[in-house]
């Protein structure tokens, strides 16, 4: 009986993390394009490539954090202690995904702003503005 508990708690585990990973993902990064182009100056090409491996990176990362923590504990006795390990579990993977989705931002303002002074420093003014 305690076996079909932690089973049962893997079936409800996996598709939940799975697709919390792919929402979370799939608003940052088809809201992110906009900073990649930014950062990149318009140049699509390079913008997408690198938030697709940006993407394809937060899924790696994120899905492989959920497998690791994924290990319940055998004592699992009823539906109770199934729910309360679930949501220890499930709770704590959205508190990393906040983390990992803040991170992100993080990283692509931080890009933004470097990017726009190394522009600011490359511009040239008019020789009629000197």
């Amino acid at each position: 009986m305690k076996t079909s508990f932690v089973l049962t708690s893997y079936l409800i585990y996996l598709p939940v993390v799975v697709m919390l990973t792919w929402y979370v993902a799939h608003t940052l990064f088809k809201n992110s394009k906009v900073f990649m182009l930014d950062i990149f100056h318009g140049k699509s090409d390079i913008a997408y490539s690198t938030n697709k491996l940006f993407e394809v990176g937060f899924y790696l990362l994120n899905l492989g954090f959920a497998l690791l923590i994924m290990e319940t504990s055998a004592a699992i006795a009823n539906s109770q202690g199934m729910l309360e390990e679930l949501s220890s579990k499930i709770g704590g993977f959205s508190i990393y995904l906040g983390i990992m989705l803040f991170f992100n931002l993080y990283l692509f303002f931080r890009g933004r702003r470097i990017s726009k002074q190394k522009m600011a420093q490359s511009f040239v003014p008019p020789a009629d503005l000197r």
